[in-house]
């Protein structure tokens, strides 16, 4: 017995649309404190798409288009995951105590 089950346009709009209220929802519960570990957390996540993107570069696929893409993935995968990091230094940056300048 095969089960086949296809996903219509319709219900993959409702599933984009559910995803983006829950992670509004879900982010803006979120205290101000707990962004950074949140986001670097996130960024580390984002790291695996790199590896995916690896893979569908180096997979050989069957025109140029393809490896094209794959290549596409890895620079927007690697600017995505080194801003973040970049961002998240400069969060916690601000948390550092500054020096007293008050000789």
């Amino acid at each position: 017995m095969e089960c086949r089950v296809e996903l219509i346009p319709v219900y993959l709009a409702f599933i984009l649309i559910l995803a983006i209220f829950l992670g509004f929802e879900l982010i803006s519960k979120v205290p101000a404190t707990l962004h950074t570990p949140l986001m670097s957390g996130a960024n580390a996540i984002s790291g695996i798409t790199i590896v995916g993107a690896l893979l569908a570069a180096g997979a050989g696929g069957p025109s140029w288009l393809a490896t094209l893409l794959g290549a596409a993935a890895v620079f927007f995968a690697t600017v995505n995951v080194v801003g973040g990091y970049l961002v998240t230094d400069r969060m916690l940056g601000m948390f550092k105590k500054k020096p007293d300048e008050s000789d």
